[in-house]
């Protein structure tokens, strides 16, 4: 069904170009003086519109044919491929990892304090509340993403390749978001190059590991939404330091070497055969 999926340049065309429309809109108001309370609600459901875009473009792809319609609803509910070593990754292996690191750099200096939760958070979204955009951005984005994206790659290269790809075009992608007052990726440009890096480094690992339990559970789209989820969540709700994320950065890239090495033949076959897939590599 993967081969189905066969217009990437399409979606990832109109997936860029509208989303950037709305974000630079977005910046732009939310740099107006004086900005007022009516700049505020603009740009924020300019923002919100922004990252709806992929969503809406992959439902009008599949929308399309009857067939991909069918995968689609059968991908939210295929939890027999779903095996409980990979929902635990899929729930935990973004909290291990920020913690991990967090005591690494201890060895460092850094503080203890790191472990504190804050209740507080390193950026704002406008009208919207910090946590109901740590869960409904990685929902939209994932609606598009990996209901239409990412099979419209891997249709063409293997999985390997196919993670390369949109990683680099989905660090391109959150490039306006750093134009907008006190985003997330605003507030990294301010806090320094090296954690803006940083955030652009850390998608590849992290796009490997999520397309790895992504394809391991049979395409469960339920699956990347959660570990999207736990990424933003749990790299927020402690008083990490930066520097920290940066260490983090690097266990995840040992973390997903070690996946592609140990599972060669899956990330770098060509063809998806997704019941062979799932009986062999599991």
């Amino acid at each position: 069904m993967v081969e189905r999926y066969k217009h990437p340049v399409l979606f990832y065309t109109l997936a860029t170009v509208i989303p950037w429309v709305f974000w630079f809109a977005a910046g732009y108001l939310s740099h107006m003086e004086p900005y007022t309370n009516i700049n505020t609600q603009l740009a924020s459901f300019l923002g919100l519109t922004g990252l709806l875009s992929p969503m809406v473009i992959a439902f009008w792809l599949i929308n399309k044919d009857p067939d991909l319609k069918k995968d689609l609803f059968s991908r939210f509910f295929n939890f027999k491929s779903v095996k409980s070593g990979y929902l635990l990754l899929t729930l935990f292996l973004m909290l291990g990892s920020i913690l991990l690191a967090q005591a690494i750099s201890l060895i460092f200096g850094y503080s203890s304090s790191q472990f504190t939760i804050t209740g507080h958070y390193t950026f704002s979204s406008g009208v919207f509340p910090v946590w109901f955009l740590l869960i409904i951005a990685p929902v939209l984005e994932e609606l598009g993403w990996h209901t239409y994206g990412t099979d419209s790659l891997r249709s063409r290269f293997n999985l390997f390749n196919t993670s390369i790809i949109f990683a680099l075009y989905w660090g391109i992608w959150h490039f306006p978001l750093s134009f907008i007052k006190d985003y997330y990726q605003s507030n990294l440009v301010a806090t320094g190059w090296i954690y803006s890096i940083n955030f652009l480094v850390s998608i590849f690992p992290f796009v490997i590991l999520m397309n790895w339990l992504y394809y391991k559970t049979g395409r469960n789209i339920l699956v990347a939404i959660v570990f999207h989820i736990t990424a933003g969540f749990f790299n927020e709700i402690f008083a990490t330091n930066p520097d920290s994320k940066i260490i983090q950065t690097v266990l995840l890239l040992i973390l997903a070497t070690y996946v592609v090495i140990k599972e060669k033949k899956f990330f770098f076959q060509k063809e998806y055969y997704q019941y062979e897939t799932v009986k062999e590599y599991n």
